[in-house]
């Protein structure tokens, strides 16, 4: 597996990805009918850098690197992940973490936080969980979940002071 910067053109790689981890309505705040352009934009809007995770030729993940805030709050990253379910468990999640943690420190962000993660996301917690992260908040029933209803949502941070920026 190979993880670069996307390019535009890769976007065609992108959407079925997309579209199949939003379309379960319990990981992420898009409507399951979210449009393509929709979902380009999420992806390729100014400011926002996103990665592929690519083996074969064929995109099985991505993420996008973005500042959590503008201005005065830039010097903290914000970052969002998704896997093609068809790929879950082969640790690709993992691997473009640590890749992010290391761009983020890389492109001179001293921290990362995570906004909006669903605490029913058990695989999810439990990998930001082992590459550094805390809770430090939770949004009671901020979430609703196509499944369970009104479901917490945790924000979730760490610094990056011992993330080394080097290449693997």
């Amino acid at each position: 597996m190979n993880i670069r910067r996307a390019v535009p053109s890769d976007f065609t790689g992108m959407w079925p990805i997309f579209q199949a981890v939003v379309a379960t309505g319990t990981t992420y705040v898009f409507a399951p009918d979210t449009g393509i352009e929709g979902g380009r934009a999420y992806w390729f809007a100014p400011g926002v850098t996103s990665f592929v995770a690519v083996e074969d030729d064929r995109i099985i993940g991505m993420y996008k690197l973005v500042a959590n805030q503008r201005d005065l709050g830039s010097h903290v990253a914000n970052a969002s992940f998704m896997v093609d379910p068809a790929c879950s468990g082969r640790g690709i999640g993992r691997s473009m973490g640590r890749h992010c943690l290391r761009e983020a420190k890389r492109a001179g962000f001293r921290a990362m936080q995570f906004n909006f993660v669903i605490s029913t996301n058990g695989a999810a917690v439990a990998l930001w969980r082992s590459l550094g992260f805390v809770v430090v908040g939770t949004l009671p029933q901020a979430f609703r979940h196509r499944e369970l209803g009104l479901v917490d949502v945790y924000v979730m941070y760490r610094f990056l002071d011992d993330i080394d920026d080097g290449e693997e």
